[in-house]
This record gives structure tokens, sequence and C-alpha cells, in this order.
């Protein structure tokens, strides 16, 4: 029996496990270790995330912490079988837009971060608007890329994916986006922010939330995504960003996790190689991430 690799660049089963009080080794959700187990090799990075126009400041802190606590009481019980798990921070105003928490947040095992989620802040503007990095922004950026944490784009503004791009020294990644021209979803990538990743060494997660694939989306909908990236020579830069967990059950047909391996068998009999499959489900993430 030969296992599937999966290697997954965003999923919200951190902040899921928080708001129903399960833990990350099995729950009611989309994505938990005991699901995860059944691939060979798996990682994935589990992002902390806290829509913050609907929390308090002062609680803020108390949500890091909590999906923080739910982590790493996983790896002290669970450490063997998350050797290539990683966090992500998803809106930089879960740590007050501070350049100087960066090392902090390095310290937690954070590999990538997004500037924004769907709200702007005092680094830069978020999707919708036409806001681009501001100077904190550009002080936030040089600060996380001297300690090697990659720049996530998929919630930046067009403007600001630009400015982020036109100062970037390391590869930019965009864990959880699909194509623009696919579907025209705004949270998508336009071709030319593809190539701009693919050019630069970086990698883009396909993602499978609903509204990001198609009108009532099915996996072949998914696949029309993955084609066009291909197509644009990306098979060196896509990975999965499947956002499980945080996309409220709507995932182009997928329960959960455990249906990824369906995904890489109907992309076999399509006619794709295992070494072409291989890179897009673990590979080209690993090789940026680790």
């Amino acid at each position: 029996m030969r296992y599937i690799p999966y290697f997954d660049a965003h999923c919200d089963a951190l902040h899921y496990c928080m708001e129903h009080g399960e833990a990350l080794h099995s729950h009611s959700g989309q994505c938990d270790l005991r699901r995860l187990s059944g691939y060979r090799p798996w990682g994935q990075m589990f992002a902390i995330y806290q829509d913050s126009a609907r929390c308090a400041p002062e609680e803020l802190p108390r949500c890091v912490s909590a999906q923080l606590d739910l982590y790493f009481q996983a790896r002290a019980r669970y450490g063997e079988w998350m050797e290539h798990c990683h966090l992500s921070i998803e809106g930089a105003e879960l740590i007050g837009c501070d350049p100087a928490r960066l090392e902090e947040v390095h310290g937690w095992g954070v590999r990538s971060i997004n500037l924004t989620w769907n709200h702007s802040n005092d680094l830069a503007g978020a999707v919708g608007t036409d806001k681009g990095l501001t100077d904190l922004g550009r002080v936030f950026v040089r600060e996380a890329e001297r300690l090697g944490i990659y720049l996530d784009v998929s919630h930046l503004s067009d403007r600001a994916f630009r400015d982020l791009a036109g100062m970037a020294e390391r590869p930019l990644v965009a864990t959880h986006s699909n194509s623009r021209a696919v579907y025209p979803a705004r949270r998508n990538l336009t071709d030319d922010m593809f190539c701009t990743i693919r050019d630069m060494g970086g990698v883009v997660g396909l993602n499978a939330y609903s509204p990001f694939v198609a009108d009532c989306p099915t996996p072949e909908d998914l696949i029309r995504h993955l084609e066009h990236f291909l197509a644009l020579g990306g098979e060196n830069t896509l990975c999965l960003g499947c956002d499980f967990d945080g996309s409220s059950g709507r995932s182009s047909g997928l329960r959960g996790v455990e249906d990824i391996g369906e995904l890489y068998d109907l992309l076999a009999r399509r006619g794709y190689g295992e070494n072409l499959l291989d890179d897009v489900f673990y590979n080209n993430l690993a090789r940026v991430i680790g």
C-alpha cells in the first residue's frame, strides 16, 4: 500500500477547537490529527485567527493564548506525529501590528503571517480596498523577512500586494487563494499575481472554500483552478491550502481532510503523474516552509 502525502498551508482548526471546546487530536470539524495521520508523510500549517472586528481588543490576547495552548498541548502529547506542523498568524492585528513581537512569535513556531485579515490595519490594506503598505508595514516586512517568517498575501489588497512584491527579498506565499480568472472572487489571485509568486519561488495554496471556487462547487470545479495554475507554469508553485475549519463546512464537496485522498485519486485518473501530484500535495510547500 502506498500512502498519499499531504502538506497543507492553511487551516483554522485551532480557532474551531477553541470555539467548540474540543481537542486538536480529534474533533467535530474538518481537520484533526487523527485524520491527518492517515497520510504519509504529512504536515499542516495551523493558523491562529480571530476576527478582531467582533472581539474586544482586550480579548484578543486571550484568544491567541487559548489557541497556542491547544497547539502546544497537542505537540506535548503527539510530538512525533506533528514533526512537520507549524503555526501561522492570520492578521497581524493579533500581535498589535508590532514588529517588535515578531521574534517572540517566531519562537512559538510561526512561519508565515498575513499582514491583514479582511480588515485593513496599521500595516496594510485588506482585500477590497485601495490601501497599500504603510511605512510601519514596510518595517514589519523587513523584520519578518530577517527572521525567516514568510509574508502571506492571501488577504491583501491588490495595491498592497504590488507594494509588497516590489520590496520583498524572500519568496511570497498565498496560503489559501485560488484563480480570479477561473472564478472572480476578489480574494483570488490574478494571473499576474500568481506569476509574481511563481517567479519569486513562493507557493500558492489551493483553497477548497466554496465562495472562492464556484457557485455550488464540486471537486471538479476545484480542479479547474489547479489546472489553470498549472497552465501558468505552476507545477513547482501550487500546493494545498484547503482552509478547513474556516469554511463552515462549504468545501467544494469535500467533507474534510479525510477526502483529500479522493481528490488525489481523481487527478491520477485524469492522467496526472505521481511526481507532479506529490509535488502539489506535499513537496512544493515542504520546500518553502520545511
